[in-house]
């Protein structure tokens, strides 16, 4: 238990700087007013979660790849609480379609993007 424990925290580390490299990388090429690298992280992340997700209950992946992968990389990876706070600094600054539209896009894709990654699963 304590060395899935271990594996959690250095996987969540590892999520957290990826998150940053990414999200670095597109602000450094694209400033717009919706955080496209925030609703891509997310969606790449869902996507990696429905993969694994299809592995351990289709294919008798190892349980702990979920908690190591899934509760560890990905929840340091995937960030709904920052796609959260920027959509609410865009509704307090008046543009409220902006948030909006970051909001059902993050939330709408990521939920696609999950499916399809356990639809990858389930056919490999």
């Amino acid at each position: 238990m304590v060395v899935i424990a271990v594996l959690v925290v250095l996987a969540g580390a590892l999520g957290a700087v990826a998150r940053f490299a990414v999200d670095s990388a597109v602000a450094r090429r694209w400033s717009t007013t919706i955080s496209w690298a925030t609703v891509g992280i997310n969606v790449s992340g869902s996507f990696l979660l429905g993969m694994l997700a299809g592995a351990v209950a289709l294919h008798s992946a190892p349980d702990a790849w979920q908690t190591v992968v899934g509760t560890g990389f990905c929840g340091g990876y995937t960030t709904f609480g920052t796609a959260m706070v920027q959509a609410a600094r865009l509704a307090r600054s008046g543009r409220t379609t902006a948030a909006a539209v970051g909001l059902a896009v993050t939330l709408g894709a990521s939920v696609v993007a999950c499916a399809g990654g356990f639809t990858v699963a389930a056919s490999v």
